[in-house]
């Protein structure tokens, strides 16, 4: 068993506080990786496990979930709060604390989902990416813009 599945045989479905990372993966073409999950399009991410860094678990679930490995990481920002309460169909209750980074490196792989978690990868135009985003992502996103501003960066193609 895993460290959450440990702690969830102890607390049953009590809310926990689980921290967890989001990685906004941006290719050559200024396109926006997405993973799909039970028919939802997302930012790839997941927890972090005992003993690994935010930047070791942005890696290794980019290279689970898609596929690809990734180079050099930019913290966007870390979102938490009562607004994030997550309740599951099972009944297990969180509150996550997620770290949410950005690169544009992607050093190797060909995108290919996991088939157990994520059912579909595919990049995305600034203008044509899903817009029924989870609040998380939205708020990713409009951090990720905001910091884009604040350097004086072009807008994306």
């Amino acid at each position: 068993m895993g460290y959450i599945e440990d702690l969830r045989a102890l607390v049953g479905t009590r809310a926990l506080i689980l921290t967890g990372v989001t990685v906004l993966v941006i290719d050559q073409n200024s396109r926006f990786l997405m993973v799909q999950s039970d028919k939802l399009w997302k930012l790839p991410g997941g927890f972090i496990e005992l003993g690994e860094s935010a930047e070791e678990a942005c890696r290794r679930e980019i290279l689970e979930e898609t596929g690809i490995n990734i180079g050099n990481l930019q913290l966007i920002g870390v979102f938490s709060g009562k607004d994030y309460f997550t309740k599951l169909p099972n009944g297990d209750e969180y509150f996550p604390v997620n770290i949410a980074y950005v690169t544009e490196e992607i050093l190797s792989g060909d995108l290919k989902p996991d088939d157990i978690e994520i059912q579909k990868v595919q990049f995305f135009k600034w203008s044509s990416f899903p817009k029924d985003l989870t609040e998380r992502d939205r708020q990713i996103f409009q951090s990720f813009i905001e910091n884009l501003i604040l350097e004086g960066r072009k807008g994306l193609k």
